[in-house]
């Protein structure tokens, strides 16, 4: 296995590649520590110790700890992420947009242009929130119009510069970029997860139970990683056959292969995607006038973490998106379309409307399996951190009245070890190793896989 990954630095190429994507992290990490000039960042921290399960607490995991201590990266890749759940929507829906993408690779600089745009808008609105959340919760020491200028353009410059640095990655470096700097401050924030989870040992935040809650919570984990490597290396395969057809003297074609359609072809992005939009009404509810409303309040209250409604707005959620990205990044029509113009087929299916129709099918059974498998991962932290609060729940909350604290309020632990962490540091983890190794085959190397040269663990549905 050393000798096999000494093979990255021995390709130049790949060494750069390599090096240049450390370099850029390093970038982005320096930064991570610069703070945003007139917050006071102890109080500040006070404020997401107490609200450590809230939105605040999740937009503070995908932005590696920065909104947490108010950085110049503060707002991380959220606006970016924002931006782009905007595009593939309108993709959808708008015809001329569709238009535009399906130009190829000069649409797609197109769409990648506007998606820019409209990152640095939401960035400018986002910190102007932001400014004046600070200013009216105390957090300011020289509150006023300077300060508010000062915050909205440090953190819009921020935000434009954490998505060119994830372009860069993504075009110079190794992997999706966007996704690697989420990786980079979820395994960075990791020492200071360990060290809340030992004071909690070290007080018996648990009471009599500590004991049995750090184990739960180690064979947890276990089980999680476990499961996501299971499942995300789980496809189904479609067997094809090519046509026989004479080639001058020769017969081409009659080979089998197959067509491999992934359980979990999304990733993580249902996760967060659904996320995302849930945490603008738990933002939206932190202003006095929605707490202090009879009829916003109570709505809002019902969204909190944990609770049954905000549960179950994010199964939906999940289970959208994850219909909605597979349907931009697997298109029947299209696969169809290319089997009729390669010769191929699938055996006992009739080329053309019959093979869309049959290969729309499958994708819709394993994308509901992806989606609940991307459920329940969200249900692990959800439990750890808030609870699942039963007790809330209409007209039957009275009967888990009696549950014990840890069943409904959860333990209270960090983000780092939630079921969505890990299946971003693991998911990301694959697909950057995967990319390393596809460029050691290309280059006639052996992969990390002692015997075949390919990454085992491949599961077919």
């Amino acid at each position: 296995m050393v000798e096999k990954f000494l093979n990255i630095f021995r390709i130049p190429d790949l060494r750069k590649r390599v090096l240049f994507t450390l370099g850029i992290l390093a970038v982005y990490r320096l930064g991570a520590w610069l703070p945003t000039p007139g917050v006071n960042t102890t109080l500040l921290e006070r404020l997401f110790d107490q609200q450590s399960g809230s939105a605040l607490g999740l937009m503070n995991l995908f932005g590696g700890g920065n909104l947490r201590r108010m950085t110049i990266f503060a707002l991380g890749i959220m606006p970016y992420i924002t931006a782009s759940i905007i595009f593939q929507l309108l993709t959808v829906v708008y015809e001329p947009l569709a238009r535009i993408q399906k130009e190829g690779e000069l649409g797609r600089r197109k769409i990648t242009q506007w998606t820019r745009y409209v990152t640095v808008i939401l960035a400018a609105l986002q910190s102007i929130g932001i400014s004046f959340l600070l200013t009216k919760q105390g957090l300011v020491l020289h509150p006023g119009i300077g300060f508010m200028f000062m915050t909205v353009l440090t953190l819009t410059t921020g935000s434009g510069f954490i998505m060119w640095l994830g372009e860069q990655i993504t075009d110079r470096g190794i992997g999706n970029g966007m996704s690697l700097l989420i990786f980079a401050g979820i395994v960075a924030g990791l020492p200071h997860g360990v060290v809340e989870l030992v004071q909690k040992i070290q007080t018996n935040a648990w009471g009599s139970l500590t004991f049995l809650a750090v184990l739960l919570m180690l064979a947890a984990m276990i089980a999680v990683v476990a499961f996501i490597v299971y499942v995300e290396r789980s496809e189904r395969r479609i067997p094809i056959q090519s046509a026989r057809r004479i080639v001058g003297r020769r017969m081409m074609g009659g080979a089998s292969s197959h067509l491999p359609l992934k359980v979990n072809s999304g990733g993580v992005m249902p996760i967060i995607f659904a996320s995302s939009i849930l945490s603008a009404p738990l933002l939206f509810a932190q202003s006095e006038w929605v707490q202090n409303n009879r009829f916003f309040s109570p709505i809002l209250q019902a969204l909190q973490p944990g609770y049954p409604w905000y549960v179950f707005l994010n199964f939906v959620g999940i289970i959208f998106f994850a219909y909605f990205y597979v349907s931009i990044v697997m298109k029947p029509d299209d696969i169809a379309d290319n089997f009729r113009k390669s010769g191929s087929f699938i055996p006992g299916i009739r080329p053309g409307k019959r093979t869309s129709d049959f290969i729309n099918d499958i994708l819709t059974r394993i994308t509901l399996v992806g989606a609940l498998y991307l459920f329940l991962i969200y249900l692990i932290p959800t439990y750890m951190i808030s609870g699942l609060r039963l007790d809330k729940l209409f007209l039957v909350g009275r009967v888990f009245e009696s549950l014990p604290a840890w069943m409904t309020h959860g333990f209270g632990v960090n983000f780092y070890f939630g079921g969505t962490s890990l299946l971003i540091v693991v998911g990301v983890a694959m697909d950057t190793i995967n990319q390393i190794e596809s460029q050691l085959i290309m280059r006639h190397y052996e992969g990390f896989s002692p015997r075949s040269g390919r990454i085992r663990g491949r599961k077919t549905w």
